[in-house]
């Protein structure tokens, strides 16, 4: 049979072909499954699928209502052919259009692979200026799709990051000659301090563009030749903000962007032979795998953490990264790994030296955040076991509230809430108003998409667990806030 080929550009974005859910779905010949995840990532109308693969629409409505199967070769080869879906996805030999050379997409947050991009100080350079004059360019509908963008789990994630492990290539040289001072450098690692402290007391991304500004000052800056030490301190530079802006990007709901900026993040702190904040960078992303229930996927970013950065991490790092462990195996019910991991923990960090000694990018990481994220831990087990878990859980994160005040911004919030919750779970309801009162008085003060999530899921226990007044009340305050 003659294949016609698509006379269009590729109507579906590379992101969403690589999508795990939609492969399976065209794997087995799912189309009711493949043309709803078509719909709701790629953006396409049942019309537009229709057309494309010389359909009527009826017959989409039919298959994706699941009140008829498509069997047919020929359907088949003309859907591959009219979204450009390699053969190999739906089961058919290659097409001849994908032996054609294709049509470049236009820039966008779609055409940009970050893995396409080798492990090396130049490509990482290129990497940096592309991902944020993309990103620094991007309209409010542009920037609507990306939050529908899923991010990378399993291999996809964890087997572009092994470079991670292997030494830096040497840098090529640069065409033009640069000279950065000293007073120049200077100031970019306190821009990178100033915007990595902002994040932490306020979190969201108010402040995301200005970041991303920052970072692209930075790579242009390495895209000249500088002396070796400056274009290292630089590379730190540009690890740093871009760890940034990959928090802000998940504050803001961003998750596939995110993970680009740490992947960044993660190759800028490898050119920059920054191992401890490399490995803080993986702790990063595996704390975003935790929030999305791969606790798998995080333990193993935290072994490639701790592989490619043992011999040179201080005991501030280390206690982080064994506390990122605990929450895996906390996460998975491995109670007892849990209680050995954080006891390491609270070893390692009590032989921690002075702050001065350490990064200034682990001094967030004292004994309240240790008890925070213990108490945050606890509270996880609690939601199974509360009677063995709720009380203890709150214990910590008192401790943790103690020490860390409303200036923690998000971290504060994000307390409270766990501690609200810890009171419902042990049925003390007169303690669990009390501290939604607190809550939400947090929570009105910072703009983190992670706060909101978690008082949503606050707000979500409550429904219909008490005929109570004071908890009604407090379920409204709630959702008023949710509201605005």
């Amino acid at each position: 049979m003659m294949q016609s080929g698509p006379t269009h550009g590729p109507l579906l974005s590379a992101e969403l072909l690589a999508r795990e859910d939609l492969r399976a779905a065209l794997a087995e010949h799912d189309f009711a499954s493949a043309f709803s995840l078509i719909k709701k990532y790629g953006g396409l109308s049942q019309n537009r699928i229709a057309a494309a693969c010389r359909l009527t629409p009826g017959k989409v409505s039919t298959v994706m209502s699941r009140d008829q199967e498509i069997t047919s070769y020929e359907v088949i080869a003309r859907i591959a052919d009219g979204l450009s879906i390699p053969g190999h996805l739906v089961g058919l030999s290659p097409r001849s259009w994908e032996e054609q050379p294709a049509t470049p997409p236009p820039p966008g947050p779609a055409a940009l692979l970050v893995d396409d991009f080798p492990w090396q100080p130049t490509a990482t350079t290129k990497l940096a200026t592309q991902l944020t004059r993309t990103d620094l360019a991007m309209d409010r509908r542009t920037a609507t799709r990306l939050i529908a963008a899923a991010a990378f789990t399993g291999t996809a994630l964890l087997d572009p990051l092994e470079g991670w492990l292997v030494p830096p290539a040497d840098a090529e040289e640069r065409r033009r000659p640069g000279r950065l001072s000293e007073h120049d450098v200077t100031q970019l690692e306190q821009a990178a301090i100033a915007f990595r402290r902002w994040d932490h007391q306020f979190g969201g991304g108010l402040r995301l563009k200005a970041v991303l500004g920052q970072l692209n000052e930075t790579a242009t800056a390495l895209e000249e030749r500088q002396r070796p030490d400056t274009e290292r301190r630089l590379y730190c530079v540009m690890a740093q903000l871009a760890g940034t802006a990959a928090t802000m990007a998940w504050d803001s709901g961003h998750q596939r962007r995110a993970q680009d900026y740490y992947r960044l993040a993660l190759r800028a702190a490898h050119a920059g032979n920054d191992q401890p904040f490399g490995a803080n960078v993986l702790a990063g992303m595996a704390r975003q795998m935790l929030y999305a229930d791969r606790p798998a996927d995080a333990l193993e970013l935290i072994r490639l953490a701790q592989d490619g950065s043992r011999e040179m991490s201080g005991t501030r790092v280390c206690a982080m990264l064994r506390t990122r462990e605990a929450w895996a195996y906390a996460a998975t019910g491995r109670i007892t790994a849990f209680r050995r991991a954080t006891s390491q923990a609270e070893e390692e960090l009590a032989s921690a030296g002075r702050l001065d000694e350490e990064p200034h990018w682990i001094a967030y990481f004292d004994q309240a955040e240790l008890a925070g994220v213990t108490g945050g831990r606890m509270l996880d087990l609690a939601r199974a076991d509360p009677r063995a878990h709720a009380d203890a859980a709150a214990e910590h994160i008192r401790a943790a509230l103690s020490v860390r005040g409303a200036e923690a911004g998000r971290s504060h919030a994000l307390d409270r809430i766990g501690l609200a919750e810890t009171r419902f779970l042990a049925g003390d309801l007169t303690g669990a108003v009390e501290e939604t009162r607190y809550v939400v008085e947090a929570a009105s003060r910072t703009r983190s998409s992670r706060v909101r999530s978690q008082l949503g899921a606050l707000y979500q226990y409550t429904v219909g667990r008490s005929t109570n007044a004071a908890v009604r009340d407090a379920r409204d305050s709630i959702r008023e806030l949710l509201a605005n």
